[in-house]
């Protein structure tokens, strides 16, 4: 049987079954990169719910597999070579699935890298901007006198989304095909006009390809489950 007791995050979090590929996370939009993936991939997993509201992250357990104290993250029983890997990053995870599995990222080295590109735009730009409008516009930042941030964050997201459109214009997906890059970003679009209450404010009916694409990738099966795991309680 694997032995994870070796990661003090598998003696808080015990694993029912260890052989199996280990998520710790909750239904964010980073957090549902990963178990989106992993619904679509199919790979036998077990997902534990890392409460953020109560500072789960910030436990000695949670920091010893990522230090920045941030979920998503995944231990993987069978890593390379076959010992188990400790992973964290959305971005990291996502891509490792892919080349684990063989699946939503192409095998041509300049398609790769081009997707790669778009994910690394996720990460670097919608992610940390959408994040500050719901700040900004949602949270504890709506109590600002001064309206000057939340402009700032509404016009580049407005400014990234029209990036976006322009990407898929002749395109159902970032690339020619579903891939990680849609995997990466579905969840940060579908939080920035639903969870965070910004779809006026960023005028996103008025865009021609992105609202499109967000309901087809919503429709998928693998999306649908992804959205709820882990389960918040």
């Amino acid at each position: 049987m694997t032995d994870l007791t070796n990661f003090p995050i598998a003696r808080r979090w015990p694993a029912a079954h260890p052989e199996q590929l280990q998520l710790y996370s909750w239904p964010t939009p980073n957090g549902v990169k990963v178990s989106i993936m992993l619904e679509e991939i199919g790979l036998p997993y077990e997902a534990h719910a890392i409460q953020i509201g109560k500072n789960e992250t910030w436990t000695p357990e949670f920091l010893s597999l990522n230090p920045n104290g941030k979920i998503p993250a995944i231990i993987d029983p069978n890593g390379p070579g076959g010992k188990p890997l400790a992973l964290f990053e959305s971005g990291a995870i996502l891509l490792y699935l892919a080349e684990k599995t063989g699946k939503f990222l192409s095998a041509d080295p300049a398609l790769r890298y081009e997707t790669i590109q778009w994910v690394f735009f996720q990460m670097a730009a919608i992610g940390p901007m959408f994040g500050q409008v719901g700040f900004f516009y949602k949270f504890a930042g709506k109590e600002f006198e001064d309206k000057r941030p939340l402009e700032r964050y509404r016009a580049e997201s407005r400014r990234l989304l029209e990036v976006l459109d322009t990407r898929l214009d002749g395109r159902d997906w970032i690339m020619d095909d579903y891939s990680i890059a849609d995997i990466a970003t579905l969840g940060w679009v579908r939080n920035l006009i639903g969870f965070y209450g910004a779809r006026d404010i960023v005028e996103f009916d008025t865009l021609k390809r992105v609202p499109a694409w967000l309901e087809r990738g919503l429709a998928r099966p693998a999306v649908q489950r992804g959205l709820t795991i882990p389960a918040a309680s």
